[in-house]
């Protein structure tokens, strides 16, 4: 891959393809550098093997003009696969770098969201101060001091005192009830059927409300 000067300029983005490209461009490399060697192994010369005999005429026995040409070529070859290393690591420093900005980003934004959802929700109106065990409140996960925004179909703004929770239980013996509240900050709905069961009432809990 050929790098541009917008790709340098620290700013830019950089993906994984990117990076590929240069990891197979390295390998052709290295498959170019294995073939000229390969050549002057067969030619029992290296890199460094004399290419003239004791007299000082070049060597009948070896392509004196192919082992050039094949050391020539490795030389070069290993200075361009320096140069791609280099590439290659500075490539996989900048992506390692936007990925954790990306990261902190994504961070950043949900504690963003869930600040806006605290600020958002409604003003609850009433507390849960205790749950029987085992009773239908418990069951559904109703838990001590969940601060209740919606109880069926009372909400903040129709809501006057515990006799408007009160009716809606009565009218909901045996069907399903949905309550929204907030516990640690967080919104969290639950779903409970109020009815009989070995205590008293039919839910189980008792529940006070929140003077504003």
């Amino acid at each position: 891959m050929k790098m541009t000067e917008e790709n340098n300029d620290g700013n830019s983005t950089i993906t994984m393809e990117d990076v590929q490209s240069l990891i197979k461009k390295k390998d052709t490399i290295e498959e170019q550098i294995k073939a000229y060697y390969d050549v002057l192994e067969d030619q029992e010369v290296g890199m460094e093997g004399p290419l003239v005999d004791a007299e000082g005429f070049p060597r009948a026995d070896v392509n004196v003009y192919q082992i050039r040409t094949a050391r020539h070529s490795i030389s070069c070859l290993q200075n361009d696969h320096k140069a791609i290393m280099v590439e290659i690591e500075e490539a996989l420093h900048r992506l390692h770098a936007l990925e954790k900005a990306k990261r902190e980003q994504d961070q950043a934004e949900s504690q963003t969201e869930s600040m806006e959802q605290e600020v958002t929700l409604p003003s609850p109106f009433a507390r849960v101060d205790a749950v029987s065990q085992g009773s239908p409140a418990c069951q559904a996960g109703l838990r001590i001091s969940d601060e209740i925004i919606a109880f069926g179909s009372i909400n903040t703004g129709n809501f006057q005192n515990l006799q408007n929770i009160a009716s809606v239980v009565q009218h909901s013996e045996g069907k399903p009830l949905n309550v929204t509240v907030i516990r640690n900050g967080q919104k969290t709905q639950m779903g409970f059927t109020p009815q009989r069961w070995s205590g008293r009432g039919l839910l189980g809990c008792n529940i006070v409300p929140i003077h504003r």
